[in-house]
Protein backbone atom coordinates (compact mmCIF):
# COMPACT_ATOMS: atom_id res chain seq x y z
CA UNK A 1 0.00 0.00 0.00
CA UNK A 2 1.40 3.71 -0.88
CA UNK A 3 2.11 5.93 2.07
CA UNK A 4 2.85 8.68 0.34
CA UNK A 5 -0.31 10.99 -1.18
CA UNK A 6 -0.88 11.02 -5.12
CA UNK A 7 -1.36 14.75 -6.52
CA UNK A 8 -4.16 14.33 -8.96
CA UNK A 9 -4.11 17.26 -11.37
CA UNK A 10 -7.94 17.78 -12.67
CA UNK A 11 -8.29 19.98 -15.67
CA UNK A 12 -11.52 20.50 -17.50
CA UNK A 13 -11.24 19.02 -20.81
CA UNK A 14 -11.67 20.30 -24.26
CA UNK A 15 -12.33 18.81 -28.11
CA UNK A 16 -9.33 20.81 -28.65
CA UNK A 17 -6.09 18.62 -28.64
CA UNK A 18 -4.14 21.40 -27.88
CA UNK A 19 -5.77 21.65 -24.48
CA UNK A 20 -4.81 18.01 -23.20
CA UNK A 21 -1.23 18.50 -24.90
CA UNK A 22 -0.51 21.29 -22.62
CA UNK A 23 -1.97 20.36 -19.54
CA UNK A 24 0.25 17.09 -20.03
CA UNK A 25 3.02 19.12 -20.38
CA UNK A 26 2.34 20.92 -17.57
CA UNK A 27 2.19 17.89 -15.17
CA UNK A 28 5.64 16.45 -16.52
CA UNK A 29 7.34 19.70 -15.43
CA UNK A 30 5.59 19.70 -12.35
CA UNK A 31 6.59 16.07 -11.96
CA UNK A 32 10.17 17.07 -12.81
CA UNK A 33 10.48 19.88 -10.09
CA UNK A 34 9.55 17.04 -7.38
CA UNK A 35 11.37 13.58 -8.48
CA UNK A 36 9.47 10.60 -6.69
CA UNK A 37 6.08 12.72 -6.11
CA UNK A 38 3.49 11.03 -8.44
CA UNK A 39 1.54 13.23 -10.28
CA UNK A 40 -1.42 12.05 -12.44
CA UNK A 41 -3.68 13.81 -14.77
CA UNK A 42 -7.84 13.75 -15.04
CA UNK A 43 -10.26 15.25 -16.88
CA UNK A 44 -13.91 16.38 -16.23
CA UNK A 45 -14.93 16.17 -19.88
CA UNK A 46 -13.88 15.37 -23.45
CA UNK A 47 -10.62 13.60 -22.76
CA UNK A 48 -9.56 10.75 -20.80
CA UNK A 49 -8.93 9.49 -18.26
CA UNK A 50 -11.90 10.60 -16.15
CA UNK A 51 -11.62 11.26 -13.05
CA UNK A 52 -13.48 8.06 -11.88
CA UNK A 53 -11.13 6.01 -13.59
CA UNK A 54 -7.84 7.77 -12.71
CA UNK A 55 -8.99 7.23 -8.77
CA UNK A 56 -10.41 3.69 -9.00
CA UNK A 57 -6.92 2.68 -10.89
CA UNK A 58 -5.45 4.41 -7.90
CA UNK A 59 -7.19 2.72 -5.30
CA UNK A 60 -7.11 -0.44 -7.42
CA UNK A 61 -2.81 0.00 -7.33
CA UNK A 62 -2.99 0.43 -3.43
CA UNK A 63 -2.65 4.29 -3.12
CA UNK A 64 -4.87 5.34 -0.05
CA UNK A 65 -4.15 9.26 0.02
CA UNK A 66 -5.06 11.40 -3.07
CA UNK A 67 -4.92 15.04 -3.01
CA UNK A 68 -6.95 16.51 -6.08
CA UNK A 69 -6.31 19.66 -7.73
CA UNK A 70 -8.30 21.79 -9.33
CA UNK A 71 -6.82 23.18 -12.61
CA UNK A 72 -8.54 26.02 -12.56
CA UNK A 73 -8.04 30.12 -12.28
CA UNK A 74 -10.88 30.79 -10.11
CA UNK A 75 -13.77 28.96 -7.73
CA UNK A 76 -16.39 28.92 -9.53
CA UNK A 77 -18.80 25.99 -10.75
CA UNK A 78 -16.53 23.81 -11.68
CA UNK A 79 -14.21 24.22 -8.41
CA UNK A 80 -17.33 24.74 -6.11
CA UNK A 81 -19.81 22.19 -7.74
CA UNK A 82 -18.66 19.84 -10.68
CA UNK A 83 -15.24 18.72 -9.01
CA UNK A 84 -16.18 17.89 -5.13
CA UNK A 85 -19.07 15.65 -6.84
CA UNK A 86 -17.22 13.67 -8.50
CA UNK A 87 -14.53 13.40 -5.71
CA UNK A 88 -17.33 12.79 -3.19
CA UNK A 89 -18.36 9.70 -5.02
CA UNK A 90 -15.33 8.35 -5.69
CA UNK A 91 -14.27 8.49 -1.91
CA UNK A 92 -17.81 6.20 -1.93
CA UNK A 93 -17.52 3.81 -4.33
CA UNK A 94 -13.85 3.30 -3.09
CA UNK A 95 -13.35 1.67 0.30
CA UNK A 96 -10.34 3.38 2.27
CA UNK A 97 -9.74 6.13 -0.11
CA UNK A 98 -8.89 9.53 1.08
CA UNK A 99 -9.00 13.08 -0.63
CA UNK A 100 -7.87 16.44 0.26
CA UNK A 101 -8.81 19.10 -2.45
CA UNK A 102 -6.45 21.67 -2.73
CA UNK A 103 -7.21 25.60 -3.67
CA UNK A 104 -7.58 26.99 -7.19
CA UNK A 105 -4.41 28.07 -8.65
CA UNK A 106 -5.04 31.39 -8.67
CA UNK A 107 -5.01 34.37 -6.90
CA UNK A 108 -1.32 33.98 -6.85
CA UNK A 109 1.85 36.48 -7.66
CA UNK A 110 3.52 33.28 -9.37
CA UNK A 111 0.61 33.49 -11.98
CA UNK A 112 1.37 37.63 -12.23
CA UNK A 113 4.78 36.26 -13.07
CA UNK A 114 3.70 33.43 -15.46
CA UNK A 115 2.03 36.45 -17.02
CA UNK A 116 4.71 38.41 -17.25
CA UNK A 117 6.71 35.60 -18.33
CA UNK A 118 4.28 35.57 -21.47
CA UNK A 119 4.36 39.10 -22.39
CA UNK A 120 8.18 38.89 -22.33
CA UNK A 121 8.25 36.19 -24.76
CA UNK A 122 5.69 38.04 -27.52
CA UNK A 123 7.77 40.79 -27.02
CA UNK A 124 7.62 43.65 -24.21
CA UNK A 125 10.48 45.04 -22.78
CA UNK A 126 10.97 46.05 -19.65
CA UNK A 127 11.25 49.29 -20.55
CA UNK A 128 7.88 49.11 -22.32
CA UNK A 129 6.21 48.95 -19.22
CA UNK A 130 5.12 52.27 -18.18
CA UNK A 131 3.78 53.12 -21.54
CA UNK A 132 1.80 49.94 -21.98
CA UNK A 133 -1.92 48.96 -21.42
CA UNK A 134 -2.68 45.05 -20.59
CA UNK A 135 -5.93 44.05 -20.69
CA UNK A 136 -6.35 40.98 -18.41
CA UNK A 137 -8.06 38.37 -20.62
CA UNK A 138 -9.79 35.23 -18.90
CA UNK A 139 -12.19 33.01 -20.29
CA UNK A 140 -15.16 34.45 -17.87
CA UNK A 141 -17.80 33.43 -15.67
CA UNK A 142 -21.11 34.01 -14.49
CA UNK A 143 -20.27 33.26 -10.55
CA UNK A 144 -19.94 37.04 -9.21
CA UNK A 145 -16.92 35.52 -7.14
CA UNK A 146 -15.05 34.83 -9.98
CA UNK A 147 -15.41 37.72 -11.79
CA UNK A 148 -14.41 39.79 -8.62
CA UNK A 149 -10.91 38.34 -8.36
CA UNK A 150 -10.36 39.09 -11.93
CA UNK A 151 -11.13 42.80 -11.68
CA UNK A 152 -8.57 42.51 -8.16
CA UNK A 153 -6.15 40.44 -10.03
CA UNK A 154 -6.56 43.66 -12.79
CA UNK A 155 -5.74 46.30 -10.03
CA UNK A 156 -3.17 44.86 -8.05
CA UNK A 157 -1.51 44.40 -11.26
CA UNK A 158 -1.75 48.04 -12.44
CA UNK A 159 0.44 49.07 -9.40
CA UNK A 160 3.50 47.38 -10.70
CA UNK A 161 4.37 49.99 -13.04
CA UNK A 162 2.03 49.08 -16.21
CA UNK A 163 -0.16 52.22 -17.62
CA UNK A 164 -2.67 50.73 -17.28
CA UNK A 165 -4.76 47.25 -16.30
CA UNK A 166 -8.53 46.38 -18.08
CA UNK A 167 -9.86 42.96 -17.11
CA UNK A 168 -12.02 41.32 -20.30
CA UNK A 169 -13.55 38.19 -20.45
CA UNK A 170 -14.46 36.09 -23.28
CA UNK A 171 -17.62 34.51 -22.56
CA UNK A 172 -20.54 35.24 -19.97
CA UNK A 173 -19.42 38.80 -18.51
CA UNK A 174 -18.48 42.21 -20.26
CA UNK A 175 -16.64 43.57 -21.01
CA UNK A 176 -15.20 41.80 -23.76
CA UNK A 177 -11.22 41.51 -24.67
CA UNK A 178 -12.10 44.06 -28.32
CA UNK A 179 -13.84 46.47 -26.08
CA UNK A 180 -11.35 46.68 -23.50
CA UNK A 181 -8.71 47.17 -26.13
CA UNK A 182 -10.58 49.98 -28.00
CA UNK A 183 -11.50 51.72 -23.92
CA UNK A 184 -7.51 51.46 -23.46
CA UNK A 185 -6.39 53.19 -26.98
CA UNK A 186 -9.76 55.76 -26.36
CA UNK A 187 -7.50 56.79 -23.00
CA UNK A 188 -5.03 57.54 -24.69
CA UNK A 189 -2.67 54.42 -23.91
CA UNK A 190 0.26 54.04 -26.55
CA UNK A 191 0.95 50.38 -26.70
CA UNK A 192 -1.90 47.61 -25.56
CA UNK A 193 -1.10 44.37 -25.20
CA UNK A 194 -3.61 41.49 -24.42
CA UNK A 195 -2.45 39.16 -21.76
CA UNK A 196 -4.75 35.62 -21.85
CA UNK A 197 -5.36 34.54 -18.58
CA UNK A 198 -5.80 31.54 -19.27
CA UNK A 199 -4.25 27.69 -19.05
CA UNK A 200 -4.31 26.42 -22.39
CA UNK A 201 -5.52 26.62 -25.82
CA UNK A 202 -9.20 26.22 -26.63
CA UNK A 203 -12.39 28.19 -28.22
CA UNK A 204 -12.17 30.66 -25.30
CA UNK A 205 -8.62 31.53 -25.37
CA UNK A 206 -9.02 31.81 -29.17
CA UNK A 207 -11.99 34.04 -28.85
CA UNK A 208 -10.07 36.32 -26.87
CA UNK A 209 -6.70 36.24 -29.36
CA UNK A 210 -9.44 37.40 -32.37
CA UNK A 211 -10.72 40.05 -30.11
CA UNK A 212 -7.47 41.20 -29.48
CA UNK A 213 -6.95 41.12 -33.74
CA UNK A 214 -9.93 42.93 -34.36
CA UNK A 215 -9.68 45.72 -32.09
CA UNK A 216 -5.89 46.14 -33.08
CA UNK A 217 -3.92 45.31 -30.09
CA UNK A 218 -0.18 45.46 -30.27
CA UNK A 219 0.93 42.24 -29.19
CA UNK A 220 -1.24 39.00 -27.79
CA UNK A 221 0.68 36.91 -25.30
CA UNK A 222 0.93 33.01 -25.27
CA UNK A 223 -1.61 31.37 -22.80
CA UNK A 224 -0.26 30.44 -19.67
CA UNK A 225 0.97 26.50 -20.41
CA UNK A 226 3.42 24.99 -18.70
CA UNK A 227 5.45 28.04 -17.54
CA UNK A 228 7.61 27.36 -14.73
CA UNK A 229 5.92 29.47 -12.21
CA UNK A 230 2.80 27.61 -12.99
CA UNK A 231 4.46 23.90 -12.21
CA UNK A 232 5.83 25.46 -8.80
CA UNK A 233 2.13 26.34 -8.14
CA UNK A 234 1.15 23.29 -8.62
CA UNK A 235 3.45 21.80 -5.55
CA UNK A 236 2.64 24.59 -3.69
CA UNK A 237 -0.89 23.99 -3.99
CA UNK A 238 -0.39 19.91 -3.16
CA UNK A 239 1.59 20.77 -0.28
CA UNK A 240 -0.47 22.74 1.62
CA UNK A 241 -3.34 20.21 0.93
CA UNK A 242 -1.38 17.49 2.13
CA UNK A 243 0.82 18.81 5.25
CA UNK A 244 -2.32 20.73 6.47
CA UNK A 245 -5.60 18.58 6.81
CA UNK A 246 -7.60 20.54 9.44
CA UNK A 247 -7.38 23.33 6.62
CA UNK A 248 -8.25 21.31 3.69
CA UNK A 249 -10.20 18.05 5.34
CA UNK A 250 -10.25 14.89 3.52
CA UNK A 251 -13.73 13.48 1.54
CA UNK A 252 -13.07 10.09 3.23
CA UNK A 253 -15.77 6.73 2.69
Amino acid sequence: MFRSPVLLVIAHGSRDPRHAATVHALTRRARAQRPGLRVETAFLDFNAPTVPQVLSRLHLSGVREVVALPLLLTRAFHAKTDIPAVLAEAATRLPGLSVRVADVLGPSPLLLRALERRLAEAGLAPADRATTGVVLASAGSSDPEAIAVIAEIAREWRHTGWCAVRPAFASASLPRTEDAVRTLRAEGVRRVAVAPYVIAPGRLPDRIAAGAAAAGADLVAPVLGPAPELARLLLRRFDAAALTPSRLPALSA
